[in-house]
Order: structure tokens, then C-alpha cells, then sequence
């Protein structure tokens, strides 16, 4: 079995990262030549100020007694500046927005994947392509442009990323940083005269990252009384930096100024997702060569916000966010940077309409730049016979739409070239999206058949060895040999196929995995045969009623990742289990406890997703609930005969419960400190780690006994999980586990029911001398039932207490208890601890099961394989990379979700044995007998 359980892992691994390799892979070509407008430019200097997380609404909004958010930059979009809305793309995370505004194209999910601090790829930005950049700020965000930028032209001034604290007292001092720093620089420069000469050349960029309200938002919400505090800050801190620089350069009017920002923030402080409060951010403009307001007396837009804002008759000017690179790039005059997909926003531009049509026609020949590139990659790496060229823009095509763009500006005619060049754009951009997606049907189908293959040869397997459906049937030799090298050719001339083109080897594996997993399929012909005549012969109706109900199963677990109120349906259906298969005339208390606690269970799906509101008092309840518990189950284990217990054990639940009772009051302290902006005290901190640290020990000193050793697992997660609770899904847990306690022994019911044992009491069973049962049983119909149940609970424990598929929009205010300050990996590892504790519970409590119904872990494993595999192929085609953003997203991780809940539980099968059967023994002390 060790060999057949690696080759699903790396079978999975392959599939798993197969996604990535044909949905997104980077799509940044290089190797193109600059290009620049050959008319001067209208300034000498810019200056970018980036308001991370500033909500359009947020900035532009009136106050409830009619006066603007930010008095200084509405008075600029009144009267000196132009104003809009930038739409950013998901994923709304600092990191892409800013490649985004600076770089001008979108960065591809592979680069979420690398971490945000470096740069996993190599991308040309405005700052490099600017005379000299100076850059003050977070240290997040200012070393990404600094290191891919050629020479040393880039400066960076950041603060420490202690200071990134969400439980500070204020975090508009990162602002105020930003702002003194700027002055101090401008001060000193007047003594310095390298620097002086330096600021005074033309190119320059002077980019300001301002975090405050960002750090604002996640801490105290962005209705909050901080973040709006925070804007009045940034407004003035604008404000005279603005006159500042005019001073210095003694108002010579060769400045422009562009405040924006990188996403914006939902209502209740996450960011990352597609919500329009995420991905409307506002752009204001103005100085040198920008454009006035200009007045209007009507215009629409799909929302109601000019209303709202009472900006009606000013004219709004929305751009996408990677429009802003080419904006800045032309106002100062600096090459397009190379990956730039944005389109030159002309309205902002106050010029000669010459200048506007020469500078969309640059933007227009720099983006076909990288349509020609990409082109010519996939020319050299396809057969000739099997290239098919992207239709609309074939060579000829080009050369007439540039010919043509020429003739248009030397006759005068811009407006037709201005027009011509947007045709142009949109056609490159086209071509090069075709052109990136070109492999994937091959490669989908590829990776389709081995999955379709790889699920047929489990299901064999199964049959085979844990059924008595077929006959042992021999195998002829020579038959075998003849498979063998028939096998062997197709993989040869697949592989010599892809030689041919100079295919990257992941493709290889992609191609050439179908091949032994088919011929694996084949090699197990005669036991189809079998199975075929065995199940013709006797049950036709109950095999295709019995797959009937199979497919029904599954698509309520595929329809559940999209709909989590699915979920709810599922466990009512559970919760009349017992009448239907006439269990409940056994147990009639064990089914009644059965059907309430599925009820209670199927109210969590329905519930808004977790971390919109926080409620501490729940938490707390549930705290001193768990308590109460641990109390009866203690009472019940001292009324217990004595053979079963020790002073050991009793003290090992002792420490759980203080254990429970500690992380209840760290939370309701640590709330109320924040609360008072206090920061989080030390000691809190120390507990939840010693906690956190703890809860992995402490089941394993318990007894193995069913009951005993499952009940202290529970108390082990739940002091954590109460520690990572912002509200109602601290009881999830709670409800979960009691559950499971109810399955185990609904389970045993269900098995005598069936007349498939003896009965064992469950009370005396001990985990420890359950691994030697030699008698294992075959599996039964009902088993698909029980495999069925796990898969179910697994998806409930995931999508209980919100869509963790958005893992993106997650509420810093989970891990509170353990660290304030802002650090990705940390907390992203907290939040999956959080995720993990109920699929622990749900995984001990299969292992029960497993165990107490006589089954070998390896069937029943199987049978849940083959569930989640069909389900992965569902979502395998429902993975998207068109639409709104915020559907790719959830399409990944959906296929992740399923294809990585594979290998996971094949981790979680191997921690449920270890916390259910080892135990670790105290040193006892040895009495003396006088």
C-alpha cells in the first residue's frame, strides 16, 4: 500500500499544480524596445501620492453637516484638477495594486503565490524608466520597485515594520512619517548641492506610500471615527506638501500631482475580494499638464454616487487602475513602462490634440510590442501545420493600421487616429490574452483523462480487495507483455511529439501522466469483466438506483461550495436518517439527540460569514459553556469505577479546563484593552502562546479510551479555537463535536442494524489495542454511506462559519490574542490553525468510527478518495480566468480547496491515529510499602 498511496499523492501534487501551469502562468514577455512620445512633455516632476486603502466613497463623501472628507482635495477637483474613479482588479491586495498604478499591467495570481516583499518577477516600471525616483513609506512596498529597477536611480526611505501595529494607539503616525520625512529631505537638500541639482533635473518622481489608513481600517473598521480622523490627516499632510514643493521650485509650474490608492477596504476592515467598496478607488490629478474641471450639466454612470457626493456637474473621469502608469509616463515625458497594459486616460491630458494623438499612438505601438513578442514564442514552439495565428491583427494587419495612424496624424486628422489606435489596443490586447491561452484545451483534456483514469483505477482497486463482488481472476502473461509495449509506444511517440516542439517538461508530466494510469486500468480488464457479469446477472435496479444516489450525493457537495445554505439542506436530510432507515426503533434517544443536534448544526451554514461583526459576549458564553461540560464529563468520570481511572488523568483534565477558562479570559481582556487603545498586554500574548503550544500535548496525555481520549482532544482545540473567535463560531466546534459523539454511536447502531457484529461496548473501548484487530470485515453497501457522511461533515467544518474560499477578506481581529503587529505568514498561519481545529475534530471522530465498525482505514479512506476526485473533476471545469475577478478567485480555490482536502486528509488520517492512539506517560512516582 505505501507505493499505491505515494502515487496518489504525486498523482494529486500533479494535478494540483496543473491548474497554475494552465490558467495562470506569468504573462510577461520580454525583449521589447522601449518607446516614448517625441513631443515634450508638460512637466518636469511628479509627485504620487498612494493612500493605501482609501475607499472612492470614503474620500469624496460629504460629512452629515455638508462639509467635504478633505476640504484641500475637494477644493482641487473643484477647481484646478480632474477627478474620477480608478477600478482596480482583484486580488485587492497592496502588492498587485501597486504593480498595478506604477507598472501599469496586473499581476498574475502566480506572483500572490511568492509572497508580497520581493519580486518573483521581473517587470519594467515607471520609476525605472524616470531619471531619478524617491520613495518614502511601508517597508511592504517601496523595495519591490527599488529592486527590479536597473542602476541605482531609485531611492527608498521606510519606517520598521514593527510599526504596522493594527492595535497601536493611532496609525496616522505612519502618515505624519511620511510627511516630515519629505520635508526634512527638501530642507536638507539646500546644503546639499548633489541632491539640490539632483531634484532639480527633469524625469523625476517623488512617490509618498502613506499606510495609516489602511492599518486604520483593519483595526477599527472604515466607518470608523480613526479612519475618517486619518483622511483629514492625509488631506493636510497633502496639503502643504503640495505648496511645499511649489516653493521650492519657485512655483515654475512644471509640477503634477496624482493621489490614489491601491484598493479600498469593505465595511468591515478586510480587503482582497472584488466588493465594489474593494475595488472603487479615487484618482485625483492636477498641476502641470493636467486638465481643468470641466462642467457639465448631465452625465451617467451605473451608480448613484455623483448624487450622493453632489459632484453632478463636475465631469468624472474613470480610468481602470493600470491606465495611471501611462498617464504619469506621459506627463513627465518617460518611456511606457514595457508591460504596461494600460490605455492612455486622454481626457486628463490638458495638450495640443497633437500631443494627444502622438501619445496614444506610443501607448498603442508599445502595447503591439508584446503582442509580437508573444507571437513569435508561440511560432517557435508549435509545428508550423498546427499554428493557428490570431486572425484580426495578422502582419499585413499591423502594418496597415500603423501606416494608416501615420497618414492620420500628418494630415491633421487625430480625432480618426486617436480612434484608430483605440481599435488597436483592444485588438493587441486580444491577441495577446489568445496567444497566452493558447495549450490550455490540450492541456485540460490531458489532465481530464488522467483524473478520469486515475478514479477508475481506485474504484478497481477497491473492488478488488475490499469487496467479494469478483471472483481472483489469473493473469496471462503474454497478454500483459503485449499492454506493456503497446503502452510504452504511446508514451514514446507523446513524448517525441512534444520534443519536436520544444515543450516546457511540466507539459510532459501533464501528457504522459494518463499513460500508466490507463494502463493500469487496462491490466485490471478481466476483474471489469467480472463486475460487469457478476452485477448483470443479479442487481441491474439497485447498481444503477444505488449510482443514482451516488451522483445526487456529490452534486450537493459541488452545489454547497457555491451556495453554503446547500449545507443546511444536507443535514436536515441527515437528521431524518434514523426514521428512514427505521434505525431510531433501536436507539430511540441516541436518534432523537441525533436529529436535534443536525438541526442545530444546519443553522450555522445560514449565518452571515464570520468576521463582519465582531461578538465577544458569545464568546465568552461559549467559554464558560465548555466548562460546564468539561464539569459533567469530570463528575461522570469520578462516579466511574475506579479501574478506569487515576489521579493522572484526572489531573490532566484539570489542566484543560483552567486551560479553558484562561483563553476565555484572555479574550474578553484582550478586547476591552484594545477597545481602550491600549495595545495588547504581554501577558495575554505569553498565555495564548503557551496555550497554542500546549493544546498539541495535552490530549496525548489522556486515556485511550474512546470517550476520554476524544472528549480531551476536543477541550485541547477548543482553548485555541476560542482564542481565534471573534463571535458565533466558537460554538461551531461545540456543536460539531457533539455531533461526532452522536455519529460514533448512531454508527454502532447502524451496524448491528445491518447484522454486521457483535456488540462491543463502547464505553470500555480503548483506542491503543484497536489497531490489532485482525478481523477485519469486507466492506458493505452502508460503508459508501459512512465514507459519504465524513466527506460532508469535512465540507460542513469548512464552510460552517463562512466562505473560507475568500481567504483573502480575512479579519485581522481573529488573532488579536497572539499578535497586533502586521506580519502575513504569522497571521495567515493562525487563520489556517483556525480553519484546521474542526476538520481535527471531524478527522478523530472518522478514525472512531473507522475503528469501532471494524473497518481497515484503508477502505473507507479509498471510498473517500474516490468522492473527492469526482467533485475536484467538477470544479476542474468550472475554473474560470475571465469575468469579474472575484469568480476566478473563488474557481481556484475551489479546485484547490478539493484537490489540496485530498491530500490533506490523507495528513489528518495519519493525525487522527497519533491523537487518538499514542499516549505519552508521565514519570510516575513508585510508593514504598513500610
Amino acid at each position: 500500500i505505501p507505493v499505491f498511496i505515494l502515487a496518489g499523492l504525486i498523482v494529486h501534487c500533479v494535478f494540483l499544480v496543473s491548474i497554475f501551469d494552465i490558467y495562470f502562468s506569468s504573462p510577461l514577455v520580454h525583449g521589447m524596445t522601449p518607446q516614448q512620445t517625441p513631443l515634450p512633455p508638460p512637466a518636469k516632476r511628479l509627485v504620487l501620492f498612494v493612500a493605501d486603502g482609501l475607499r472612492a466613497d470614503s474620500l469624496y463623501e460629504l460629512n452629515s453637516n455638508d462639509t467635504p472628507q478633505a476640504p484641500y482635495l475637494r477644493g482641487i477637483l473643484e477647481n484646478n484638477g480632474s477627478w474620477g474613479i480608478s477600478h482596480t482588479r482583484v486580488p485587492t491586495e497592496s502588492r498587485p495594486g501597486h504593480v498595478a498604478l506604477i507598472a501599469g499591467f496586473y499581476e498574475d495570481v502566480s506572483a500572490v503565490a511568492k509572497g508580497w516583499k520581493e519580486n518573483p518577477v521581473e517587470f519594467d516600471s515607471v520609476f525605472n524608466e524616470s531619471k531619478y525616483t524617491w520613495s518614502w513609506g511601508s517597508p511592504d512596498i517601496l523595495p519591490m520597485f527599488a529592486k527590479g529597477a536597473t542602476g541605482d536611480h531609485v531611492y527608498t526611505f521606510c519606517y520598521a515594520a514593527e510599526s504596522e501595529d493594527f492595535g497601536a494607539q493611532d496609525a496616522a503616525k505612519l502618515d505624519t512619517w511620511v510627511f516630515d520625512h519629505v520635508k526634512d529631505f527638501f530642507n536638507s537638500s539646500r546644503s546639499n548641492q548633489t541632491l539640490f541639482s539632483a531634484l532639480n533635473e527633469e524625469k523625476v518622481v517623488l512617490f509618498l506610500h502613506l499606510l495609516g489608513i489602511d492599518t486604520n481600517g483593519h483595526a477599527h473598521r472604515p466607518n470608523s471615527r480613526e479612519y475618517k480622523e486619518n483622511i483629514k490627516k492625509v488631506d493636510e499632510g497633502v496639503k502643504e506638501i503640495a505648496s511645499m514643493i511649489d516653493n521650492f521650485y519657485g512655483n515654475d509650474g512644471k509640477t503634477a500631482f496624482i493621489l490614489t490608492s491601491d484598493h479600498g477596504m469593505t465595511d468591515w476592515g478586510s480587503h482582497g475580494a472584488g466588493h465594489p467598496s474593494e475595488t472603487l478607488t479615487p484618482l485625483i490629478a492636477w498641476g502641470a499638464g493636467v486638465n481643468y474641471p470641466q462642467k457639465v450639466t448631465s452625465q451617467f454612470f451605473e451608480d448613484n454616487f455623483l448624487k450622493e457626493w453632489k459632484l453632478e456637474n463636475l465631469k468624472r473621469l474613470d480610468v481602470n487602475q493600470a491606465d495611471i502608469a501611462p498617464l504619469m509616463a506621459s506627463l513627465i515625458g518617460v518611456p511606457f513602462p514595457l508591460n504596461s497594459v494600460g490605455t492612455l486616460p486622454l481626457e486628463y491630458l490638458n495638450n495640443s490634440a497633437h500631443f494627444k494623438a502622438e501619445s496614444i499612438f506610443t501607448n498603442a505601438v508599445q502595447i503591439l510590442e508584446q503582442f509580437k513578442v508573444k507571437m513569435s514564442q508561440k511560432k517557435e514552439t508549435t509545428l508550423s501545420f498546427l499554428f493557428t495565428p490570431f486572425k484580426p491583427l495578422s502582419d499585413s494587419e499591423q502594418v496597415n493600421f500603423l501606416k494608416k495612424t501615420r497618414l492620420y496624424i500628418q494630415q491633421q486628422k487625430y480625432n480618426e487616429a486617436v480612434s484608430l489606435c483605440k481599435t488597436l489596443i483592444n485588438l493587441a490586447l486580444e491577441g495577446l490574452s489568445y496567444y497566452h491561452t493558447y495549450d490550455r484545451l490540450f492541456l485540460g483534456l490531458s489532465i481530464a483523462v488522467g483524473f478520469v483514469g486515475w478514479t477508475t483505477y481506485v474504484i478497481l482497486v477497491i473492488i478488488k480487495t475490499h469487496t467479494n463482488l469478483t471472483k481472483t481472476v489469473q493473469t496471462n502473461n503474454k497478454e500483459s507483455t503485449v499492454l506493456f509495449y503497446g503502452f510504452a509506444f504511446v508514451g514514446m511517440i507523446i513524448a517525441f511529439f512534444l520534443l519536436i516542439q520544444t515543450c516546457p517538461w511540466t507539459y510532459y508530466v501533464y501528457c504522459l501522466l494518463p499513460v500508466p494510469v490507463w494502463y493500469a486500468v487496462v491490466r485490471e480488464l478481466p476483474v471489469i469483466q467480472d463486475l460487469a457479469a457478476n452485477l448483470l446477472s443479479h442487481h441491474i435496479r439497485q447498481s444503477i438506483g444505488f449510482l443514482l444516489v451516488c451522483a445526487l450525493g456529490i452534486e450537493i457537495l459541488v452545489f454547497s461550495f457555491f451556495y453554503r445554505s446547500t449545507l443546511t439542506i444536507g443535514l436536515l436530510v441527515f437528521a431524518g436518517w434514523p426514521v428512514i432507515t427505521q434505525l431510531w426503533v433501536q436507539a430511540k434517544t441516541t436518534a432523537l439527540i441525533w436529529t436535534l443536534l443536525c438541526v442545530l448544526l444546519a443553522i450555522f451554514p445560514l449565518m452571515p460569514v464570520v468576521g463582519r461583526e465582531p461578538n465577544v459576549p458569545l464568546v465568552i458564553a461559549t467559554g464558560l459553556l465548555t466548562l460546564l461540560f468539561s464539569c459533567f464529563s469530570l463528575a461522570s468520570l469520578c462516579k466511574s469505577e475506579n479501574k478506569y481511572r487515576n489521579n493522572e488523568d484526572l489531573k490532566v483534565h484539570f489542566y484543560q479546563m483552567l486551560s479553558i477558562a484562561l483563553s476565555t479570559y484572555v479574550v474578553s481582556s484582550t478586547h476591552d484593552s484594545l477597545k481602550n487603545k491600549q495595545g495588547l498586554p504581554v501577558l495575554n500574548q505569553i498565555i495564548s502562546w503557551m496555550t497554542l503550544v500546549s493544546s498539541s500535548v495535552l490530549p496525548l496525555l489522556s486515556p485511550t479510551l474512546l470517550f476520554q481520549r476524544l472528549f480531551s482532544i476536543l477541550l485541547s482545540l477548543m482553548s485555541t479555537y476560542l482564542l481565534l473567535s471573534t463571535g458565533y463560531e466558537a460554538l461551531f466546534p461545540l456543536v460539531l463535536s457533539g455531533l461526532m459523539f452522536v455519529w460514533i454511536n448512531m454508527e454502532q447502531k447502524a451496524l448491528q442494524h445491518y447484522g454486521l457484529s457483535l456488540k462491543p461496548k463502547l464505553a470500555v473501548f480503548n483506542f491503543a489495542y484497536a489497531t490489532d484487530i485482525t478481523q477485519f470485515r469486507q466492506l458493505h453497501l452502508d460503508d459508501v454511506r459512512r465514507s459519504f457522511f465524513f466527506v460532508f461533515f469535512i465540507v460542513t467544518a469548512f464552510f460552517g462559519t463562512g466562505n473560507i474560499a475568500s481567504v483573502n477578506s480575512f479579519d485581522p481581529a481573529s488573532v488579536y490574542c497572539f499578535l497586533t503587529v502586521f506580519s502575513p505568514f504569522v497571521m495567515g498561519g493562525l487563520l489556517l490553525l483556525k480553519v484546521v481545529i474542526p476538520f481535527v475534530l471531524v478527522s478523530c471522530a472518522f478514525e472512531a468510527v473507522q475503528v469501532t465498525t471494524q473497518l481497515s482505514s484503508k477502505s473507507l479512506f479509498l471510498i473517500v478518495l474516490v468522492i473527492s476526485d469526482i467533485m475536484a473533476l467538477h470544479f476542474f471545469f468550472l475554473v474560470k480566468d475571465y469575468g469579474s475577478w472575484l469568480d476566478i478567485g473563488t474557481s481556484i480555490s475551489h479546485y484547490v480547496l478539493v484537490m489540496s482536502l485530498t491530500i490533506f486528509m490523507m495528513l489528518m488520517n495519519g493525525l487522527a491515529q497519533l491523537l487518538t492512539t499514542k499516549r505519552l506517560e508521565l514519570p510516575r512516582r513508585t510508593k514504598h510499602h513500610s
